[in-house]
């Protein structure tokens, strides 16, 4: 049985990526999501980019497809164990490997990955600090060669406790919890603008800790010193729960808050497809 990684292991960077890359399973899980001017969001996944270019030996994980639900109203649903199972064994995925998670665009993709395989039990999985973006400024090899794997058994060892439902939002913002975090821009928190959700602004109650302030625009994450700093007041024992707009960038906000050691940490995955689709839940904007 092999160990779990140490947390400081769950970042990499991209020289000790190039220097272990024969030792480690590397995962493309990017998806393109940009915002219209009408307010929705048009989606891309990543398969044409990662056809072209990647890092060697890289398989690619669609997020939006094989790992989500299928038939759900969501978009990029939670899987079912069936479902997740099946898909990382198609990768060739096992229990035992050490994987890296890299993304071409932000790196939330990255950490939703990141945060399925750790929410499905498997211990030794890292984020690439950077992505692709900075393995090709850097000038490392990429291939367009798409290598294929035997297909593997993965053992699904579920940690319900990762995932945050709606029921479990409203707990804890009853409780006077501080720690509910909208991983989203500070704008769309405070309803500035067009919303792509059934209604603009924020769960009533929750705080902004936007994802993108944690991560400078080259893709990498912010100093341990700096993140620190800026998330210092959310990493008391209460639990956190991180939320978006469908679960995807609140990841990186709840990989920040795990990286620097805080244990009782969750997503709520529905986010605010599902809150504000229900007119009963409150919300607020300002």
């Amino acid at each position: 049985m092999t160990s779990p990684l140490d947390r400081e292991d769950w970042l990499v960077t991209t020289e000790w990526l190039a220097e272990n890359l024969d030792s480690v399973r590397v995962v493309d899980s990017t998806i393109f999501l940009r915002l219209q001017d009408d307010g929705s969001f048009q989606m891309e996944n990543g398969r044409t980019i990662y056809e072209k270019e990647h890092i060697p030996g890289t398989v690619y994980a669609d997020v939006s497809a094989d790992f989500a639900e299928p038939g759900s109203d969501l978009a990029f649903a939670w899987p079912s164990p069936e479902r997740f199972a099946q898909s990382a064994g198609a990768l060739g995925l096992t229990n035992d490997q050490r994987i890296v998670i890299y993304s071409a665009d932000h790196v939330m993709w990255a950490t939703r990955m990141w945060w399925l395989l750790r929410a499905h039990g498997h211990d030794r999985v890292s984020v690439l600090d950077g992505g692709l973006g900075k393995w090709k400024a850097e000038g490392r090899p990429v291939s367009s060669d798409l290598p294929t794997y035997p297909p593997a058994e993965f053992r699904v060892s579920l940690r319900p406790e990762m995932v945050a439902s709606q029921d479990d939002v409203a707990n804890a913002l009853q409780a006077g919890s501080q720690c509910v975090l909208n991983a989203l821009p500070a704008p769309m928190h405070e309803g500035a603008g067009p919303s792509p959700y059934a209604r603009p602004g924020r769960i009533a109650g929750s705080h902004s800790l936007p994802a993108f302030d944690i991560v400078g625009e080259d893709g990498v994450f912010l100093e341990a010193s700096a993140l620190r700093e800026k998330l210092s007041n959310k990493l008391g024992p209460d639990r956190a729960i991180t939320y978006c707009g469908g679960g995807i960038a609140a990841t990186t906000t709840a990989f920040a808050l795990s990286y620097l050691g805080k244990e009782n940490v969750a997503v709520y995955d529905g986010s605010l497809q599902e809150w504000s689709a229900n007119p009963d839940l409150p919300m607020e904007v300002g």
